[in-house]
């Protein structure tokens, strides 16, 4: 299959995926999100050839995802700038017209949560099954569902306050 193509289909398939998962890790900063979700396809289309097949391609593009959104995390950090602009609820960016105050308490919460579990937490949000998250952070299975029962019972808590 030509490269173009095969591109442009993956591009239609992840990228609606990958922007949520920017905008969430963002903190519903739609701009910085489109800004990472295109470095995303940059590297993608660069290593595309490199790909080997070894994992699924999505668990391939999500990899890629974490190390950008974690590159844009530090480079902003060591600006010491911090992310301005519009402070949408993370809920408003996923799921739009949701009115439902706990959703939007638990997104308020998912904020608070470090780099690795608010990324980890988006990803079952946006229904990426256990293997391909571990995949993703070069974890066990095993690690990543005692991670994620932590983050679910952090959440929990953080919502009934």
């Amino acid at each position: 299959m030509e490269k173009e193509l095969q591109f442009k289909q993956i591009f239609a398939l992840h990228y609606p995926k990958v922007v949520r998962l920017c905008t969430g890790y963002f903190n519903g900063d739609a701009d910085f999100a489109n800004d990472a979700a295109q470095e995303i396809f940059m590297r993608v289309w660069q290593h595309l050839d490199s790909f080997r097949g070894e994992a699924q391609l999505s668990t391939w593009i999500y990899r890629i995802s974490v190390n950008t959104c974690l590159m844009f995390i530090r480079k902003q950090k060591n600006r010491k700038e911090t992310v301005t602009g519009n402070h949408e609820l993370i809920a408003d960016a996923i799921r739009p017209g949701e009115e439902d105050e706990k959703l939007q308490k638990m997104y308020s919460c998912i904020r608070k949560l470090d780099e690795i579990n608010r990324l980890v937490i988006l990803m079952v949000l946006e229904g990426i099954d256990y293997p391909e998250i571990a995949g993703v952070m070069g974890m066990s299975e095993e690690n990543i569902r005692v991670r994620i029962h932590r983050i679910k019972k952090s959440l929990t808590q953080c919502v009934q306050l």
